[in-house]
């Protein structure tokens, strides 16, 4: 049984932050997951926003980390690889009741410290977005907001992580905790065990559950399902912005936004219903389209491309939830992380190692620390679409598997496939494949690429096509024929 100075338990883009992190010093980590992979949580379903930190209210955690993260994520994706866009956020009023909340979030993000936070008049508004309603009366606009892509994200810290010498385990579901001396056992479903000196419990919606496995019953926690709808690029100039709608107790409400992929998203609704496994909606598509429309003229629907849903925790303290445990030693608590948690993520990881975790165990420096991750065989950190003619050329004589196009929606060659495969955290799924190199993310959804990856993905792990599977044991791909 392996020993180790932290695990982590989740694998979303907080718990990779922490990794991360972790890797700056001397330490034995190590990561756990449930799924089997990693981002398969709330940081699949995400809407990719880098909130400016404007909407918290002063004095939490959610608009301290919020404005601290936000100025970090520039340069933790620029080290990592991850396309990161500045395109500005516009609240926008329909009514004078929401100018006047508009008046109330000026305020407060000038006290959270949010620079370049202004109200815009409807004449202004226009300008900067041609296609908003006509309805719309005004908004408040920040210029420091940015989009990222969230699973990139957290796959990229946590393969930088693993570059750094950490460990990973996935389909690691944590069923029972023990003390074993100065260690903390924790055993999963299928009765592999490891032990930790510290505990992170950074498991998103599970938190709470695994919270009560250590005798920690300090907070509560729910789940509001959140249903998107994906547009094709090709209406990728519906707008410029991200456009909001003015915030309610139960979150932001529906947006409108770009990707940095160039699609457009359409979402979320908010239902708490508790699903653990969240599922799309007529109702929930009907009330996106219904919010979309109520912003922006002329919505093109018929370039829905995909849709999906995802949970987002929420906490009975209406707050992050970031310290120690008062009822277990050695467990740091992790809860309530709901938005702007991907925004506060580098912020939170910061705070974790340096102000919990080194305090319980001191470490030196790691001096060897890789600080950028790269996509394509250590020598670029963009997609082989972007590279030059002759960064190409460079890269196909190196590997002629970069000069095959498999997903011919988004330009995805073999040797990116192969790469994901091979890379850290190692793509053992369809989806796997998918949230690494975008293959199957395009008009046609798979439809063309997906027999082919399938075939990749056999050859790579030396296992029959009939064991791959779209995202995990039982989704199985093909099947043999009569079974």
């Amino acid at each position: 049984m392996n020993n180790y100075d932290v695990i982590v338990i989740g694998g979303g883009v907080v718990g990779g932050m922490i990794l991360r992190e972790l890797t700056r010093y001397e330490l034995k980590v190590l990561m756990v997951e449930k799924n089997c992979d990693v981002a398969m949580g709330q940081s699949k379903a995400n809407s990719g926003i880098v909130h400016a930190g404007f909407d918290a209210e002063t004095g939490t955690n959610k608009a301290k980390f919020n404005v601290l993260g936000a100025n970090m994520m520039q340069e933790v994706c620029e080290e990592l690889g991850v396309n990161y866009k500045n395109n500005g956020s516009l609240v926008v009023a329909f009514s004078k009741e929401d100018i006047k909340t508009l008046k109330v979030l000026l305020k407060r993000g000038k006290k959270n410290g949010v620079k370049n936070l202004k109200i815009i008049a409807k004449k202004e508004l226009k300008a900067l977005e041609p296609n908003i309603s006509d309805d719309a009366l005004g908004a408040l606009y920040a210029k420091s907001a940015c989009i990222v892509c969230p699973y990139s994200l957290t796959i990229a810290s946590i393969g930088n992580a693993m570059d750094n010498g950490a460990d990973l385990l996935v389909d690691f579901d944590t069923v029972k905790v023990e003390r074993d001396g100065e260690y903390t056992k924790l055993t999963a479903s299928d009765g592999r065990e490891v032990l930790g000196k510290i505990i992170i419990n950074s498991a998103g919606a599970g938190a709470e559950s695994i919270a009560n496995l250590f005798g920690d019953y300090s907070f509560k926690t729910g789940l509001r399902r959140g249903e998107y709808m994906l547009l094709d690029r090709e209406s990728g100039n519906l707008v410029n912005h991200t456009l909001f709608f003015t915030p309610s107790a139960k979150g932001k409400g529906v947006l409108v936004t770009q990707t940095v992929d160039g699609n457009i998203l359409l979402g979320p609704t908010s239902v708490e219903d508790g699903n653990p496994i969240p599922e799309t909606t007529d109702e929930g598509f009907a009330f996106i389209k219904e919010k979309a429309s109520q912003m922006c003229k002329s919505v093109p629907y018929y370039n829905v491309i995909t849709s999906f849903a995802g949970n987002r925790a929420f906490c009975d303290r209406h707050d992050f939830i970031i310290e120690e445990s008062k009822a277990y030693k050695g467990l740091i608590n992790l809860a309530g992380i709901e938005s702007p948690g991907l925004t506060s993520a580098p912020a939170i990881a910061k705070y974790v190692v340096n102000e919990m975790v080194l305090k319980i165990k001191y470490a030196y420096v790691n001096h060897y620390f890789i600080r950028k991750r790269y996509s394509i065989d250590n020598l670029f950190q963009k997609p082989f679409k972007e590279l030059t003619i002759e960064e190409k050329n460079f890269v196909i004589k190196k590997d002629k598997n970069y000069g095959k196009i498999i997903c011919r929606c988004e330009g995805i060659t073999e040797g990116e496939i192969r790469n994901a495969i091979r890379q850290n955290p190692p793509a053992r799924t369809v989806d796997g494949v998918k949230l690494r190199t975008r293959a199957g993310m395009g008009r046609c959804q798979g439809g063309f690429c997906q027999s082919r990856i399938v075939e990749i993905l056999a050859e790579e792990n030396g296992v029959s096509v009939l064991e791959i599977t779209k995202n995990g044991k039982g989704s199985e791909i093909l099947v043999e024929e009569g079974k």
